[in-house]
């Protein structure tokens, strides 16, 4: 006899659902089975096809000058520290800083990264025109004034970085539901050979539309997988960028409601700013797909949970998959985590050797240009958030 969730899932037939929490053990930690991630080493031209060049600008110009540039970063390996000291020669970097050391020299640092970065560093930095984010989303930063109101400092970000890893992630917690894995693997712990019935039928993505809510670096990396599964591919995008071909659609932020239900899955891929919290609200879900399920690789306040979980409970939404949550990390007495259809990982879906790779290809590259005086790439909007 199935698993009945509620009376509202009998549309999940087409739908196939299953579900789970998962763990991992996170980077550098090989499990059974696991692939070795044997990334090439990063090139400049790596880092340029990594790296956007949107609002790209000169940091500060180095011509005519004689005194190095000064950039203070936290704790880096030495032969990453070599590298970067090969690649910028003119550039002194004082590494190994936490937010209080690194005071000591804000009045010298021309650059930083984001581990020693400080509101009292900001008052006492005034060479500063460069801070390098660690992450894609800057959303923590947008409240330093000092930072954000200062058209002297450039601030970059790790966009597309973490795309592969996470569309990988996004595939994998959707194939988790559609094809029942759940099951099957306590099935394997019992060492049953399909005995019963699966909570839900399995069913084939291919066929099936993607809506991705966001195509950047790391909507474009899902939409790429989710079209290697025959699916069809609709997206939401602000800029007028070109699209891949295999994107039927692309609509502007305000036509989300009337493209909602056309989809089956929703990938939430858009950074956190002021219009983008709580975009999926009531009004949002209403418009879904009866049966549709949603993907968040973004940040969990894009996303009301309050409204998502109203959609489970009834129904209304067949399944989620969330690697970020509001609130973050979610209580362990939170209802989330008892619905059989969700699956949850706590902010892991970037963790692969890939991804650091890409990120030491993108911080080499821009120490470089730094040092050079060329355009930063990744330059962040600092007035619209990313």
């Amino acid at each position: 006899m199935r698993n009945p969730l509620c009376v509202g899932l009998l549309f999940l037939a087409s739908f196939a659902l299953s579900a789970c929490s998962t763990h991992s053990s996170g980077p550098g930690h090989a499990s059974p089975g696991a692939l070795k991630d044997t990334s090439p080493t990063s090139t400049q031209s790596d880092a340029e096809s990594i790296g956007s060049t949107r609002n790209s600008r000169v940091a500060i110009s180095v011509v005519g000058r004689t005194e190095p540039l000064v950039f203070l970063t936290g704790e880096i390996p030495a032969n990453e520290l070599d590298e970067l000291t090969r690649i910028a020669p003119n550039v002194r970097i004082i590494s190994g800083l936490d937010r209080q050391t690194a005071l000591q020299h804000a009045a010298e640092a021309h650059a930083i990264d984001v581990r020693v970065l400080s509101s009292e560093l900001l008052e006492k930095a005034p060479n500063l025109v460069w801070v390098q984010a660690l992450s894609a989303g800057v959303d923590r930063y947008m409240d330093m004034k000092p930072l954000i109101d200062n058209d002297r400092i450039v601030l970059t970000n790790m966009r597309a970085v973490h795309g592969p890893a996470i569309a990988d992630h996004a595939m994998a917690m959707l194939l988790q539901l559609t094809r029942n894995l759940r099951f099957y693997t306590e099935q394997q712990k019992e060492r049953k050979w399909h005995e019963g019935e699966t909570p839900w039928p399995s069913s084939s993505l291919a066929g099936r539309t993607m809506l991705v809510v966001g195509l950047g670096g790391i909507g474009t990396e899902i939409a790429q997988r989710a079209h290697g599964f025959s699916m069809k591919i609709i997206a939401t995008r602000r800029s007028d960028a070109p699209s891949p071909d295999y994107v039927q659609h692309v609509g502007k932020p305000d036509e989300l409601l009337a493209m909602l239900p056309e989809a089956d899955v929703v990938a939430v891929c858009v950074p956190l700013t002021a219009e983008t919290e709580n975009l999926f609200n009531e009004a949002a879900f209403k418009a879904m797909k009866p049966g549709a399920i949603l993907i968040n690789i973004a940040r969990g306040k894009v996303v009301n949970t309050d409204a998502m979980l109203a959609a489970l409970k009834v129904g209304r939404l067949a399944g989620a998959c969330l690697d970020v949550t509001d609130p973050e990390p979610l209580p362990p007495e939170h209802p989330l985590w008892n619905l059989p259809n969700v699956v949850i990982t706590p902010h892991v879906a970037s963790d692969a050797g890939i991804t650091e790779e890409r990120r030491l290809a993108l911080t080499r590259e821009n120490l470089r240009r730094f040092g050079a005086g060329e355009p930063l790439l990744n330059v962040v909007d600092k007035q619209a958030g990313y």
